[in-house]
């Protein structure tokens, strides 16, 4: 993965998406229903940092297991006489 910063952006149809600072494409894309911003207000922002915040920490942590779990194999070794 690169080592750009990440950012979160409002795209013109309203669709807010989180991408690399120096990359125009979208890492993920999240929209939210007429009810939904409604029922926000201004504060759908803010929720949708939270939802990206989440989503990257929950990816960090299953990386983190797949570590773990790989070094917790211990090799089997037998030993011939």
């Amino acid at each position: 993965m690169s080592n750009a910063f990440l950012e979160i952006v409002e795209l013109p149809d309203g669709r807010i998406v989180l991408r690399r600072s120096d990359e125009e494409s979208p890492l993920v894309t999240l929209s939210f229903s007429a009810e939904a911003r409604e029922f926000l207000q201004e504060r759908y922002i803010d929720v949708a940092r939270a939802m990206f915040h989440a989503g990257l920490e929950a990816t960090g942590q299953l990386a983190e297991d797949e570590v773990v779990e790989s070094e917790e194999v211990a090799p089997v070794s037998h030993t011939l006489h």
